[in-house]
């Protein structure tokens, strides 16, 4: 009998540590700010909202480098500055439209952008430039440049400028075949060497491929004159072949090709059939 009373005065001493125990957590926790309570509340800030980018000089379409505000849009325009280093030059290499070293984010909206065009001075040596935009300032004063330490996350945005080869980049295609004159603009010229191209989507007014873009060779001869090599095209017969000659105009970049082609008649014979294509960079 003793036994059982004192084993049942243990337990009840037991029970009062744990629920002692239970009720100072209850009390540490109410006087503690819950987790799912906690809200951020600044500082907000301004940041680039790419890193890093890359784009050939051939590129002939205007680039906006976008500035982003991370925080709650606001009721006023938002006014960021920034600086420009690297090794790309200004007024050889890229120009800035606008006002330079300043972006607006206007009103009520959430960016805004530096607009970048560059400039192609494409001389057939394959090498790159850099530039280096950085966020310097921020109006209004409630807001902060970049994020986490010195504002680093953000706060700069790194561009490579390729250098391309001479006849590399974007061009419209106009090709006369008979009376009718046929043009396309998504043209595309690309070289790894300098000295051989390929020629996306030759084919204008010409033949119908289903939208596909047959691709053509041409080799740059060093005196603007251009060669054609014999070759044949996965989109036409396995017995039909072009060839053909061209030019490059210094002045205004336009390059003229005459396409021969050589085509195998259902009588067995074969047939020349001659075709002259402009190409004007865009």
């Amino acid at each position: 009998m003793e036994k059982k009373k004192k084993y049942s005065m243990t337990s009840g001493r037991w029970l009062l540590g744990l629920l002692a125990v239970t009720l100072i957590g209850w009390a540490v926790s109410a006087c503690e700010p819950q987790d799912l309570d906690r809200t951020f509340e600044g500082p907000y800030f301004v940041r680039f909202t790419d890193t890093t980018l890359t784009y050939k000089e051939s590129y002939s379409k205007p680039i906006s480098l976008s500035v982003h505000n991370a925080g709650p849009i606001l009721d006023q325009p938002i006014t960021v500055t920034y600086s420009i280093s690297g090794t790309a030059r200004e007024g050889k290499d890229y120009t800035i439209a606008g006002t330079k070293g300043s972006i607006i984010i206007p009103a009520k909206a959430s960016s805004g952008s530096i607009k970048l065009q560059l400039i192609n001075n494409a001389n057939n040596i394959l090498e790159s430039q850099s530039l280096v935009f950085t966020l310097t300032g921020v109006q209004p004063s409630t807001l902060q440049v970049g994020f986490g330490k010195e504002g680093a996350l953000g706060k700069q945005l790194k561009f490579t400028i390729q250098d391309d080869c001479l006849f590399g980049g974007s061009y419209s295609g106009t090709g006369r075949v008979g009376s009718q004159t046929y043009s396309v603009s998504d043209v595309e010229i690309t070289s790894t060497d300098c000295k051989q191209y390929i020629l996306k989507n030759w084919n204008i007014g010409l033949l119908d491929f289903n939208a596909t873009k047959p691709t053509l060779t041409f080799v740059d001869n060093g005196d603007n004159s251009l060669t054609i090599p014999p070759q044949s095209n996965p989109e036409l017969s396995s017995t039909d072949q072009i060839s053909g000659r061209g030019a490059w105009n210094p002045v205004d970049r336009k390059i003229s090709l005459t396409l021969q082609f050589r085509l195998r008649m259902s009588n067995g014979r074969d047939t020349t059939v001659s075709y002259a294509q402009t190409y004007t960079p865009l």
